[in-house]
């Protein structure tokens, strides 16, 4: 029986072929490069652009592919195992587009189903931190308008993106929260700072400042004071369920390589390679089952969400805090078993391990998930 590598499901579908293809020629090749100089994947979202990979979760009537949650996940899957800075870049444009094909104008759904435009959220901000559904971002009547000012604190691909799906405080409600489409190139929009983080490297992860920011009024995307049900029906599923693939790449990638570097490392007086030690494997083996069950939890979160299942919620909240603190575990393992030769680049592993650092902190933090799994489970309310 021989080591393989799987993935959350294995269907045949022309778009995986395609991503396939773009992976060997382009993700693969610049992943290393992407890490090591913080290069904003350009090359990769212009080629998933093309192939009509960017229009997955977009509509058939507006020139998509129409797929859902399951191929969304599948695609982030697939392209952490070589790259978790495209693979990020590509999670933030998916849970945009979400938002934007439900609520968004014909014009930018259209945009985004071809690969001219390239989304992402910008819901995180200083003064709220994690709490992404608070913000305390504004919005306030501007003539025919609405001006928004803003310290938003990260926005994935920040720049190079060009929509932002756009958090603020409502205009009339109070205490709630409004989403608006604003373009990129918007006057009164800047970035605050260059990205420069210990992994996710190429995400371009920056905080933008918005000062007198002015939108027409029906750039608003849902109805005014519900950005918080927008954000839990189409922005949550989504980010959470392809923050978990994401981490499931990781892990499967760390496992992989981890074992080929012990099946190939020989101690020279033994005679005998690194998997040769019970120890070893007994490592490697809690490596794969940690990630094999990562992935089965994924798997059963995709499955609530597509039949309507009354645990469909807790399985979205469930999952990247499993997976994100399955992939610090397995990475940490994978960092141990290579040894010293984990500090060195051509391994791969020192990557990865940086690179699933991020799942636990991003916004919904795992500390905040636990918090959100507690009380479902003690029957309270999440929030409030």
């Amino acid at each position: 029986m021989t080591a393989m590598t799987t993935t959350i499901d294995r269907p045949t579908h022309a778009y995986l072929d395609a991503l396939d293809t773009i992976i060997a020629d382009v993700i693969a090749p610049h992943a290393a490069e992407v890490d090591r100089a913080g290069l904003f994947p350009r090359a990769a979202l212009d080629a998933l652009g093309a192939a009509g990979l960017l229009g997955l979760i977009s509509a058939r009537e507006v020139g998509g592919l129409g797929h859902g949650h399951r191929a969304a996940a599948l695609v982030v899957e697939r392209i952490s195992h070589h790259c978790a800075s495209t693979a990020m870049v590509v999670c933030m444009h998916y849970a945009a587009a979400a938002v934007v094909e439900a609520h968004g104008p014909r014009e930018d759904r259209e945009a985004i189903a071809a690969g001219r435009s390239v989304a992402t959220l910008a819901l995180s901000e200083s003064g709220s931190r994690s709490h992404f559904w608070a913000p305390v971002s504004t919005a306030t009547e501007d003539g025919n308008g609405v001006r928004l000012d803003a310290h938003k604190s990260w926005i994935t691909a920040a720049g190079e993106a060009d929509l932002y799906v756009w958090s603020s405080r409502s205009l009339a409600a109070e205490g709630a929260s409004t989403i608006w489409l604003v373009p990129s190139d918007s006057a009164g929009l800047r970035v605050a700072a260059p990205f420069d983080g210990l992994g996710l490297r190429g995400n371009c992860s920056s905080p933008v400042v918005a000062e007198g920011v002015v939108v027409p009024r029906d750039a608003m995307l849902g109805a005014d004071g519900a950005g918080f049900d927008v954000m839990m029906a189409a922005v949550l599923p989504y980010f959470q369920t392809m923050s978990a693939a994401m981490c499931v790449g990781l892990m499967d990638a760390t496992t992989t390589r981890t074992a080929a570097h012990a099946g190939g490392t020989t101690f020279t007086e033994m005679g005998q390679s690194l998997a040769d030690l019970p120890t070893i494997r007994a490592y490697i083996a809690r490596m794969r089952v940690a990630t094999d069950m990562a992935r089965g939890l994924l798997l059963d979160a995709l499955d609530a969400l597509e039949s309507g299942r009354d645990d469909a919620m807790l399985r979205v909240l469930e999952v990247k805090a499993a997976a994100g603190e399955a992939a610090n575990q397995v990475t940490d393992l994978g960092m141990r078993v290579c040894g010293g030769a984990a500090f060195r680049k051509e391994v791969g592993v020192e990557r990865f391990f940086r690179d699933a650092r991020a799942a636990t902190v991003m916004a919904p933090t795992t500390d905040v998930l636990y918090d959100f799994i507690g009380k479902a489970a003690c029957g309270m309310p999440l929030f409030g």
